[in-house]
């Protein structure tokens, strides 16, 4: 994959990139905060997405009234996202239209108010948030994984954070981490569209430049041991359905394994979006699928490895038949996974995985608002430079990469297996097993 952009690095510390695309007049703008639930502390977990919904607030400049319609009114959309490891704003509109999300993000970045009003209906609207959440059983399924998995790593808790902390921040902790992590030296600016480099760039450094640069944000720098044995829960509530959902945990997405994972993960479940905006294809050629749904075992079954930081999880997610139970489900994917371990997959089927995982990268990297996406993106976790070899590096995948990674990694020690059971089951699948 060849591609330029302009990198430039501003005096205060702020990285914009910038790729000119003239297919169509449109401009996507992204602004990407290195901020996630990966820099929450106990007691404060959920606070940056908690600051993502006050950014839409307003500002002195730009009352939270007015937002909406002037963007709709010039045609544009827009939208925000808070993750493990970053936060995002971005805005796509006509090309002839940029100034005014040039003009609101970097107003935003300094001139938020936080209003103790607006900050206490808001924690109003993320409790009931969260509170929906908790109505779902894969949420609640995937909450006590993910605790389970990570004992002392921030990674432990859901981006949403705690119902205790959500109830307990005040508005001067919010504003205090505002200041804190939104600022220049800690954020990636990437604008792809139908302008002129040279143009755009000169306006991105007469209203950004001025921002002043903020402290070096602290770290939680709090490495996750090795897991030395399985560890199970189980979450019972008021869904009929059995799932199953089995974490590995993994490298980071700079790992030199974490691209024979990506095939791993492509040849078992079908190939992972790590593109939020990109589209999906059918998963009906992976192992578990012909093994788990057309194998009468479950309704469905679902994979994913993310790129982040630090090492995370590779996630398997099923949705048991009625008649059948999670541990014959998981006695299924075991045997799955030890017939990688025994012996190379064939050539032909990483080369059919190895295709699939770069169609749906492709698919993911086509439109204006996907590839400012993959821009900044990418440098919240790498540089841009892996966005641009990651094709190449998948084609270069071979069985044996793939049997050494599952070897490595997708052994009992390294994971968490978790269970939801209907309320009132008295299925034995509840009791833990010997497998």
């Amino acid at each position: 994959m060849s591609e330029t952009i302009t990198k430039v690095t501003l005096s205060n510390g702020l990285l914009v990139l910038l790729k000119e695309i003239h297919t169509a007049p449109i401009i996507s703008h992204w602004i990407w905060y290195r901020v996630g639930s990966r820099d929450e502390p106990c007691g404060k977990t959920g606070i940056s997405h908690w600051i993502e919904h006050m950014l839409f607030k307003g500002t002195p400049r730009y009352p939270a009234a007015m937002l909406d319609k002037a963007i709709s009114r010039e045609g544009g959309s827009w939208n925000a996202m808070t993750y493990l490891d970053w936060t995002t704003c971005f805005e796509t509109m006509p090309a002839d239209k940029i100034d005014l999300p040039l003009n609101l993000e970097a107003d935003r970045m300094v001139n938020c108010l936080f209003d103790p009003q607006e900050v206490e209906s808001e924690r109003t609207v993320i409790i009931s948030e969260r509170q929906g959440n908790e109505n779902e059983p894969l949420f609640r399924l995937n909450e006590e994984v993910q605790a389970a998995a990570f004992r002392v790593h921030p990674y432990h808790h859901e981006v949403i954070g705690d119902l205790v902390d959500l109830q307990t921040m005040t508005r001067d902790d919010l504003y205090q981490h505002y200041r804190t992590y939104y600022v220049p030296n800690n954020a990636v600016l990437a604008i792809a569209g139908d302008f002129e480099t040279e143009a755009m760039l000169q306006r991105v450094r007469e209203l950004y430049e001025p921002i002043p640069r903020g402290s070096d944000p602290p770290r939680l720098n709090r490495t996750e041991p090795p897991q030395q044995g399985e560890r199970r829960v189980t979450v019972q509530g008021p869904d009929d359905t059995t799932y199953l959902l089995l974490a590995h945990h993994v490298p980071n997405s700079t790992h030199p394994d974490f691209i024979p994972l990506m095939i791993l993960d492509s040849l078992l479940t079908g190939p992972s979006n790590l593109n939020i905006f990109g589209g999906g294809i059918s998963n009906k050629t992976s192992r578990l699928y012909r093994a788990l749904v057309e194998g009468d075992l479950a309704v469905s079954v679902h994979g994913g490895v993310g790129a982040t930081i630090d090492p995370f999880l590779h996630i398997i997610s099923c949705i048991v038949r009625p008649e059948k139970t999670a541990e014959q489900v998981l006695q299924r994917i075991e045997d799955e996974i030890k017939r990688l371990q025994d012996s190379p997959p064939p050539a032909e089927e990483i080369r059919r995985a190895s295709k699939q995982a770069r169609a749906l990268f492709a698919y993911g990297s086509e439109s204006i608002s996907n590839q400012a996406f993959w821009m900044g993106f990418s440098e919240m976790f790498a540089t841009y430079e892996w966005y641009l070899e990651i094709l190449d590096r998948l084609a270069q995948v071979t069985p044996e990469d793939v049997q050494r990674v599952t070897q490595t990694y997708f052994l009992r020690r390294n994971r968490v297996v978790g269970v939801y059971l209907p309320e009132d089951s008295t299925s034995p699948q509840s009791e833990e097993s010997e497998l």
